[in-house]
């Protein structure tokens, strides 16, 4: 990494060889900084407080029987308490993973079981579900609830804290190896059951160290807990990232409200999926337009001057006055409502973010920039230097990351972020890692002449159409939700067919907006998909879209899907990405009926 160049880089904890160190050293060096807290600071805990609650739990997680190597299940919503437990678990030397809260038993007692579990604790809020599980989880010994016993079988929270006053940590934490198992990550299964990803303690670390050396966070760095703790996005970013460079984290227990937080928290670094900046796009670009044509003229300005400098060509004077005076007259402004005027990077990763979004981010200010990763890298991978963005690609790969093409342009990565194997599938880590160590990524990628790596599209979800034409359903998808915010998600529909069409979503804030702008209120998602006036709004964004893609990629026909498509649905994964087969045999009838001719 060379020499630190931030405060954060300087830190003991940096150099630690376990996460488990780093978080002594962090409680040693920052006691009195607030390590974690809800908005209001209902629940507010220092880094102090926090590991003497984590120690606590620990010793009473220790009396039930928890000791290294065993796995302990974690199904809790963004909260301080969340952050108690994970690292309660971890100080014993044990594996803390987490279940994706919207899971059905049958998919809680899949990875439960497949990870051997033997202790789960929970919130009251999912005890019904995770309860109807456990009749097939003989392994699960002890069931603790956060908010108190509920019944025979249950465990009280209260009654674990706290259980062992005489217990010592050091021996515990101090016993952990950097290969020892620091979580699961259980992918979303888009194509079969959740693979668990086995990440170690080296991994993590190897992530930590790399994520900073690119994005370089300053000492005292916020950031907002608001993803599903079980998506690795959430684990490093909001989890693992905080405890090494002793950042502050204030959680968010629902997603949707994520917007309301950012200008309470004014995160340092915030990264989020894209559809959060596409709303936030849609909302303040309709609030400069009705600001009259000079708002809209230096909105135009600052664009094409984004646009000038990423092709490295010259910014002419009126356009960067013209800029400029957007900025002092709204701009600032704006980064301010939003709560991103005092972020030094801006993240957006998990699906292709449209061109015309990073654009008017950067216009405004606001230096987004995608970046690459999955759970098998610790979410990380590639990431474009907030100094050195290139719209349209992930970044340069980390520091301590290898990458390379195969011959068909599949993604291959190598390096000490890159996990050992999936828990309990030999063939499939061997299919995924090879003999030279490259983890086959699934992802057909490029690589420009400075390294940049530009991702064109999932190797198993590339189209290949009737007449033998390659396409990205990704990079089609993205540029239609760009055109227009009507539309809320879409899934295009082309591979061994003679055209493109899509199922389309209407945008559940922004469609209802539309339609009382058109006299049409009090009706839900699934009665609008029948007004033919939203029909027509979502042709418009269609034909916008398509203005902006080859012939062979534009989508002749559409389908508006009724009602909404929710994470952890039949649609989308926990993470919001698509499933494309079961989606594929649900509307299997409404696809075929844009191929009747």
């Amino acid at each position: 990494m060379g020499e630190p160049t931030t405060a954060a880089a300087a830190r003991r904890s940096v150099g630690a060889a376990t996460m488990t160190e780093a978080f002594r050293l962090t409680v040693e060096d920052d006691p009195d900084r607030v390590a974690v807290r809800t908005k209001d600071d209902e629940l507010s805990l220092t880094w102090g407080e926090l590991g003497a609650r984590a120690d606590a739990l620990a010793g009473g997680l220790a009396k039930l029987g928890v000791e290294r190597g065993d796995t302990v299940a974690l199904m809790l919503a963004n909260r301080p308490e969340f952050f108690v437990a994970d690292l309660a678990v971890m100080t014993l030397g044990a594996t803390p993973f987490s279940v994706y809260p919207q899971f059905t038993p049958q998919q809680i007692a899949y990875v439960v079981g497949d990870a051997e579990a033997k202790v789960a604790i929970v919130e009251a809020a999912f005890l019904g579900t995770f309860a109807a599980a456990r009749a097939e989880l003989p392994a699960l010994e002890t069931l603790i609830v956060l908010e108190g016993g509920a019944g025979e079988g249950t465990t009280d929270w209260a009654d674990v804290e706290g259980a062992d006053p005489g217990f010592d940590p050091t021996p515990h934490w101090q016993a952990v190896q950097p290969e020892d198992l620091l979580t699961l990550i259980y992918t979303s299964g888009t194509t079969g059951p959740p693979k668990g990803v086995q990440l170690t303690h080296r991994n993590v670390m190897a992530g930590a160290r790399a994520a900073d050396a690119i994005i370089r966070f300053p000492d005292g760095s916020r950031v907002i807990s608001w993803l599903p703790a079980a998506h690795i996005a959430e684990r490093m970013a909001h989890l693992y990232l905080p405890v090494v460079f002793g950042m502050t984290v204030t959680t968010c227990p629902v997603m949707r409200e994520i917007v309301a937080y950012l200008p309470a928290v004014r995160p340092t670094w915030f990264f989020a999926v894209p559809r959060i900046f596409e709303k936030l796009k849609a909302a303040f670009e309709g609030a400069i337009t009705a600001k009259g044509e000079e708002a809209v003229a230096q909105l135009e300005a600052a664009r094409r001057k984004v646009e000038l400098e990423m092709a490295g060509e010259p910014v002419p004077d009126d356009v960067a006055r013209l800029a400029a005076e957007g900025d002092a007259a709204q701009f600032r402004e704006i980064r301010g409502w939003i709560g991103l005027d005092e972020a030094i990077s801006v993240n957006a990763g998990a699906a292709p973010t449209p061109r015309d979004v990073l654009v008017f981010f950067h216009a405004i200010g606001v230096p987004l920039a995608e970046l690459w990763g999955m759970s098998e890298t610790c979410g990380l991978g590639a990431v474009n230097p907030p100094e050195a963005v290139k719209i349209g690609t992930v970044g340069p790969p980390c520091p301590g990351v290898e990458v390379r093409l195969a011959d068909d342009g599949e993604l291959l990565v190598r390096g000490d972020m890159v996990m050992p194997g999936y828990r309990n599938q030999p063939k499939l880590t061997a299919e995924a890692i090879d003999a030279d160590g490259w983890l086959h990524t699934g992802d057909i990628a490029r690589i420009d002449d400075d390294g940049y790596v530009a991702i064109v599209d999932r190797k198993k979800e590339i189209i290949i159409n009737a007449a033998g034409k390659n396409m990205s359903p990704a990079n089609i998808e993205s540029t239609l939700k760009g055109a227009g915010p009507v539309i809320g998600q879409i899934c295009v529909i082309g591979d061994g067919r003679p055209y493109n069409t899509a199922l389309v979503v209407l945008d559940a804030d922004f469609a209802p907006a539309l339609a009382a702008g058109m006299g049409i209120e009090g009706k839900t998602l699934t009665e609008l998909a029948d007004e033919e006036r939203m029909v027509a709004a979502v042709q418009e964004a269609v034909d916008k879209g398509n203005g902006e893609l080859a012939r062979v990629e534009q989508i002749k026909k559409f389908t508006l899907v009724r009602g909404d498509w929710l994470p952890g649905g039949d649609e989308l994964t926990p993470t919001m990405k698509l499933k494309r087969k079961p989606i594929a045999e649900k509307y299997g009838t409404e696809i075929e009926a844009m191929y009747v001719r």
